[in-house]
Formats: structure tokens, sequence, C-alpha cells
């Protein structure tokens, strides 16, 4: 059996899914020995964690942090091809 935390769930969320996806799930469910509720909150909470990681914060031993540190100092270069893309108008405008 899945390792659980005992809380109580309030909150309510319904998703559809193709008949594929709901076999391939339920066959993940009973792979792992949990519930349907528990694999997919679970499941999903750690993809969003990740998703969340990438954009959130990072880590880096001593040396990486220097190299960071000094490429952040440095003053900005010029782009001219850059300067020139942005004066383009945006192919999504009307």
């Amino acid at each position: 059996m899945a390792d659980t935390i005992t809380r109580r769930r309030s909150r309510r969320m319904e998703l559809r899914t193709t008949d594929e996806e709901r076999a391939l799930i339920d066959r993940a469910v009973a792979v792992e020995g949990t519930d349907l509720t528990e694999f997919v909150v679970t499941h999903a909470s750690e993809a969003a964690r990740r998703v969340l990681a990438d954009r959130q914060s990072f880590e880096l031993d001593a040396d990486a942090l220097s190299a960071w540190e000094e490429l952040n100092s440095r003053p900005a270069r010029e782009l001219p091809g850059l300067a020139a893309l942005f004066r383009r108008p945006s192919p999504f405008a009307e």
C-alpha cells in the first residue's frame, strides 16, 4: 500500500479523460495499490512541484554561485540583431 498521510480533503476536482487515458490511470492505480484519488493527487502534486521549482528557485555550490554572481555583475551587451527584431512589428498583432 502506498504511504499516505491522513488528512481531510475538502476541495473537489473534476476532469475528463478518454477511455484510453482512464484505463491507463486505472492500471497504474492498481499497480501502486492505492486508490484513484490518492494516485491522482500525489502525482499531480509532484508534477506541480517540479514545474514550479523550475521557476522559483535553484541551488548552486560555492563555485557555481561565484560564477553566477560574476556573470550577473557584468554590464549588459549591445545586441543589434535583438534590437532590430524588437523594432519589427509583431506577426501576432493585427
